[in-house]
């Protein structure tokens, strides 16, 4: 089995959409897929240049709070030096702007996450060993989490191996880290989080 390394980002459950918009944002500029029709749980409608298993039919989320979406997503990214090695090994092209489609990048959204059941958690996961050494090495692709963090309102992001270790922090309270932060329990940091109806 390969590398699935990842970021997970949590926030309160009303920024969902607001994190979604974001994302949808960061999409390639011509994505050759239709439209994915999504409708959260409060009711709220989205359309996201995305697949849900690789489909786009629509994503009905309203049938209660344990709902969990998976996503097909591609992305861009800036392309530093990490992503520019990925680029000519796996024969990519960098866009004229600078930034390179790495997909797929796959994403579950937990409207209860595990690790707080009043958060919502997006998991976002390297299809390849070879994407997820670009997620463990490439600064760039790591702001891109922390930003869209920051963009959704979230309270913490964590840079994760999927080997049941808890992770490395890259983001709390506002604030991105320099470096990764190991962090050794996952349940005190939550707790550490503000009331999420705040």
């Amino acid at each position: 089995m390969g590398l699935t390394y990842g970021y997970d980002i949590y926030l309160r459950p009303g920024n969902v959409a607001r994190a979604l918009t974001a994302l949808a944002a960061l999409a390639p500029p011509a994505p050759h897929v239709p439209p994915l029709e999504l409708t959260l749980p409060g009711g709220e409608r989205l359309a996201l240049p995305f697949t849900s298993h690789f489909k786009s039919d629509p994503v009905d989320c309203t049938r209660g709070a344990g709902t969990t979406i998976e996503l097909d997503t591609s992305l861009m990214f800036g392309a530093d030096d990490v992503l520019r090695e990925y680029a000519d090994v796996y024969g990519r092209d960098i866009e004229e702007d600078g930034r390179i489609a790495i997909g797929y990048v796959y994403l579950t959204i937990r409207f209860t996450s595990l690790l707080h059941p009043r958060y919502t958690s997006m998991e976002f996961w390297a299809a390849t060993s070879g994407m997820s050494r670009v997620f463990a090495r490439s600064a760039g692709v790591r702001e891109v989490f922390t930003d869209l963090t920051a963009a959704a309102g979230g309270v913490c992001c964590l840079f994760d191996t999927g080997d049941g270790s808890p992770g490395q922090l890259c983001w709390l309270d506002g604030e991105a880290t320099e470096d990764l932060v190991p962090v050794t329990d996952l349940r005190a940091l939550a707790a550490t989080w503000p009331d999420p109806d705040r």
